[in-house]
Formats: C-alpha cells, sequence, structure tokens
C-alpha cells in the first residue's frame, strides 16, 4: 500500500492542488489511479476544492484556478492585449442595432466598443469618463447621457451611492461591460470593493447583459464576488480562449463570441 493510500481527506486535497499545480489538470479517474480512491471520493474532493475556490472543475475534472493580478489603473492597461481588444470591440458593436440604448461601463475594452460606434445612431449611458470625451471630442450623432457620483480616479469611472441611484431608474436594450476575473465556479470577481454594488447595479438595468473580456480575465477568481455567470447572456472574448473553457461557457448555456 503506497503513501498516498493513507492520507486524510485534507491531506489528499493538499496533494490533489499540487498536482494540478504541476500538470495544470486532472481528470477524475487520473485521481482514483494516483490515489487509489473511488470516483465518488475523487468528485467529491474536487467539490470541496471548488467551493473552497482553488480549483475549477471542468468536464470530467479539474483545473487550477490562478489569482487575478492586482488591477493597474486604467491608463496603465492601455495597450495590454490591445488587438485582441479591438477585435472584442468591433464584435461586441456588431451585436447593437441602430436606434437602441446601450449602457457602456468602464474600463479599456468597453472603451474599445464605443469607439466602433462613433458614427452609429444610438443613445448610449455610461459611466465611463474616457467613453465621455470620446463622443464628446467627436462628431459623433450618438446622444450620450452621464451617469454622475464618485469618481474613481485610478479607473476614471464614476461609482457610488448616487451613481447607483441613478442606475436604478434606468433601463436600457443592452448592458456592455468587462470584469476583472471570469470562473466557472464562482462567476464575475472584482478587485475593487466599493465598486461593486454599482456593477451590479449595472447589471440589473440590461435586458441583454454582455460580458466584453480577453482571453487572459478567464479561470481567475479576484477578491469580490460581483455576479454569477448565469446573469451574463452572451460574452465576447478572443480566439485566444482555451477551447476547454469555451465548451464549458457554451454548455452553461452563455452564448459565446470569439473575436
Amino acid at each position: 500500500m503506497s503513501d498516498l493510500e493513507n492520507l486524510s481527506n485534507i491531506e489528499r486535497q493538499e496533494q490533489i492542488v499540487q498536482l494540478l499545480a504541476r500538470q495544470k489538470r486532472v481528470t477524475v479517474n487520473d485521481l482514483c489511479d494516483v490515489f487509489s480512491i473511488s470516483k465518488a471520493t475523487a468528485r467529491r474532493d474536487l467539490e470541496i476544492l471548488a467551493n473552497q475556490g482553488r480549483i475549477q472543475r471542468v468536464h470530467g475534472g479539474a483545473i487550477l484556478v490562478t489569482s487575478a493580478p492586482p488591477e493597474m489603473p486604467i491608463l496603465q492597461r492601455q495597450d495590454e492585449q490591445a488587438e485582441e481588444k479591438r477585435q472584442i470591440g468591433a464584435a461586441a458593436a456588431a451585436l447593437i442595432d441602430d436606434q437602441e440604448t446601450v449602457f457602456l461601463g468602464s474600463g479599456t475594452t468597453v472603451l474599445e466598443v464605443a469607439r466602433h460606434l462613433i458614427h452609429r445612431s444610438l443613445t448610449v449611458i455610461t459611466n465611463s469618463l474616457p467613453v465621455i470625451n470620446l463622443f464628446a471630442t467627436t462628431a459623433s450623432p450618438v446622444n450620450v447621457i452621464v451617469i454622475g457620483g464618485e469618481l474613481r480616479k485610478s479607473e476614471l469611472s464614476f461609482i457610488g451611492h448616487i451613481t447607483e441611484q441613478n442606475l436604478s431608474e434606468v433601463y436600457v436594450d443592452k448592458v456592455i461591460m468587462g470584469v476583472r476575473a471570469v470562473n466557472l465556479e464562482q462567476g464575475l470577481t472584482n478587485d475593487y470593493f466599493p465598486e461593486t454594488n454599482t456593477d451590479r447595479a449595472i447589471i440589473k438595468m440590461g435586458r441583454e447583459v454582455i460580458l466584453v473580456a480577453d482571453h487572459t480575465k478567464f479561470g481567475r477568481v479576484s477578491t469580490v464576488l460581483l455576479a454569477p455567470l448565469s446573469s451574463v447572456h452572451t460574452i465576447v472574448s478572443d480566439k485566444q480562449l482555451s477551447d476547454e473553457m469555451a465548451r464549458e461557457l457554451r454548455a452553461m448555456g452563455v452564448r459565446l463570441i470569439l473575436a
């Protein structure tokens, strides 16, 4: 009998995390072979670790969850995954019909969506200062409605009680928003607590919620829960998103578009 067969439940779960750190993915059958346990025990171990936010369950097994790194200010993020963001912006803008009322949230990827809407006949509601400036400094037919509040300087967006009060009185055809991290188990998470309630209010105001996020945002967990994945109707990402993640998202009923 090997030492791995004598482990307690907690010790075995720690060994599973270490195994994932080495090989990035394990299946239920792998765990049965390595630890000489039943499939039911293997699945129970994975569920416990997933509930702790340490792993992410995928079909037939699990992958390791990585923590999202601290978010840099928006002006320092402009060049990160720039081409992917431009493609995502174009694909998301194509989902918007003329004459619709759209909410555009904060962030560099949403700003790329806005750049593809400059010449459209729309009403845009936004709490993003860069989006406001974009439409204010171009010859655009877009009707812009500004949601004010407390200025978050690093993100150049308006958040807080005043913002949320205004958002509660508005309904739009589509919400376009970004997020810090996307995980199949933990859903959408952010790293700035005061912004979370504002983002939750944004999600509630749209008949359709479209999440724009490049591939680096997936399989990660940040500090605070924003909303479950079921709150999102459509995700627009780039073609570098892993095939496995794409399959899992579609299996959950999310409309996924890869730009």
